[in-house]
């Protein structure tokens, strides 16, 4: 034994010091564990990716593709790494390969990991009936446009508070500001309607969303958060440079 050739004094006192001492050493250890801890507790335990999230929303099952969550996501990145993005906690995605009479707006807080808002949105009146299959940037089109907007200031219009956006692509949606392509309320963005017609009314080509939740949409996004438009075209994502800038892995 360590202790057996001193004499009996000195084992007596290196034996009370072993026994104050390291009971103390622990408590120490203790306190400082139970301090990071508290620290712990106050952030979220899990905050998921954004890659992650389309599978911890369980976004498949409300109908949201795979594919406009890819390419929104990547370009949110990118807008987001040029410090073009100010609203940098919000993502608002439009699948337009969703017909008209299911909700197809999906406004995400990434920051969070959760899904704030998913409801009805209209598609312009040429861009089709049940489907929007066709888009466009040009005047007087009434057609919806595709790709990446930044959202901008509220004011109010004649459909009550409306959300100005300004289209960011060039030759895509670029003319969406003097379009007048706008997020607002509209009566014919309803259930109601769609079991009628089988299908939502139409705007002039823009995102129009019900009466009954656009102004909290509206404020939730407002100000310079990142809103996409995804549609069946195959030609966009060839043309879209916020898509060409990098991928995710």
């Amino acid at each position: 034994m360590i202790l057996k050739n001193h004499p009996l004094i000195v084992r007596y006192l290196l034996l009370l010091f072993i026994s104050l001492a390291v009971p103390a050493l622990f408590s120490s250890a203790a306190i400082e564990y139970k301090k990071k801890n508290i620290l712990l507790t106050a952030q979220p335990v899990y905050t998921p990716s954004a890659i992650e999230l389309y599978n911890v929303l369980s976004l498949d099952s409300l109908g949201l593709s795979r594919q406009a969550f890819d390419e929104a996501l990547t370009g949110y990145l990118n807008l987001q790494r040029t410090g073009t993005i100010q609203n940098t906690g919000v993502l608002s995605i439009v699948d337009f390969s969703i017909p008209s009479f299911r909700k197809r707006l999906f406004v995400l807080d990434i920051q969070n990991g959760k899904l704030l808002f998913n409801t009805l949105v209209a598609h312009g009146r040429n861009s089709g009936q049940v489907l929007a299959t066709k888009f466009s940037n040009r005047f007087m089109s009434f057609k919806s446009s595709l790709g990446f907007y930044l959202t901008g200031e509220t004011y109010r219009g004649q459909n009550g508070l409306a959300l100005r956006l300004l289209g960011i692509e060039r030759g895509i949606n670029d003319n969406a500001y003097n379009r007048g392509i706008v997020v607002h309320a509209a009566p014919y963005v309803n259930d109601e309607i769609s079991k009628i017609y089988g299908r939502l009314g139409r705007s002039e080509g823009c995102p129009a969303i019900p009466i009954d939740i656009h102004r909290s949409v509206i404020e939730t996004i407002k100000n310079g958060s990142c809103f996409f438009i995804y549609g069946n075209d195959k030609s966009y994502a060839s043309r879209s440079k916020l898509l060409k800038e990098r991928r995710l892995s």
